[in-house]
């Protein structure tokens, strides 16, 4: 399905978005690797064009919307899969979080996708065809402890790409919602705590997460389903969607006594 097409991937330098470049990258295929460190995305392009694919690299700070705005539209105007990987986490207590944290966690993982998505969608408008995939979380679903800024930034991606979906529908653009559970990453490395400084661990639990390129394979094959949404996890986190949903009260209980650091 991604011969012949022209793929944007943010966060490509390492977890998901570098296990899904990888996975991607083959004759035919046109990337666009986005992230902030230069060097780790120079060096993923060079695996990429050994396997065949022709690529670019956009270093940037997703944090900036104006870098996002003043992209060359020449750059991504033929993009057929946006694939919005980028994102940060968060280890703190609403108690000890200040505002600032907060409003970092939502510029950079709602308000960069929604930014990103208004240079591209135009021209997949235009073509009456596109696919974007956004990566969520499982925390885009349900509510835990140590993560409020982290979870309010998924959920508003839920709410925000559900609606861009229903409205583009006739337009034949596909929207994709991918939530992982723990993942085989070291995503929680860079996360915030309360005065915005970097959490500097990896999660136990993470460890003994779905191994990266698993997910990544994954999310291809939602992709070539057209899946609207898909959870990608462990049994347990699968339960806490369904409890949420199902027995919200029982979540409740549950959820207040989860060790919200391992």
């Amino acid at each position: 399905i991604t011969t012949g097409k022209t793929i944007w991937i943010t966060g490509a330098s390492s977890g998901i978005g570098k296990a899904l470049a990888l996975l991607m990258a083959s004759p035919g295929v046109d990337m666009i690797l986005t992230a902030r460190r230069q060097e780790l995305l120079e060096e993923l392009a060079t695996q990429c064009r050994e396997s065949g694919s022709r690529v670019t690299v956009l270093a940037m700070d997703l944090s900036d919307e104006s870098a996002i705005v003043d992209i060359n539209d020449t750059l991504i105007e033929s993009v057929d899969i946006f694939v919005h990987c980028a994102g940060i986490s968060q280890r703190s207590l609403v108690f000890d979080t200040i505002t600032d944290v907060s409003r970092q966690l939502m510029e950079i993982n709602f308000f960069a996708a929604v930014a990103l998505v208004a240079k591209v969608l135009p021209y997949m408008v235009k073509r009456k065809n596109g696919h974007i995939v956004i990566v969520s979380s499982v925390a885009g679903k349900i509510g835990t402890p140590m993560r409020s800024g982290y979870c309010a930034s998924k959920h508003a991606l839920h709410g925000y790409f559900d609606a861009l979906r229903a409205e583009q529908h006739d337009n034949n653009i596909q929207v994709t919602l991918v939530c992982p559970g723990y993942i085989q990453t070291d995503i929680t490395m860079n996360s915030l705590v309360g005065d915005g400084s970097a959490y500097n661990k990896v999660d136990a639990a993470l460890h003994h997460g779905i191994p990266v390129h698993v997910c990544a394979a994954k999310i291809l094959k939602a992709i070539e389903k057209n899946r609207e949404e898909i959870i990608i996890s462990g049994m347990k986190e699968r339960a806490a969607v369904m409890i949420k949903r199902l027995f919200p009260r029982l979540f409740s209980v549950i959820i207040r006594n989860v060790d919200a650091t391992a």
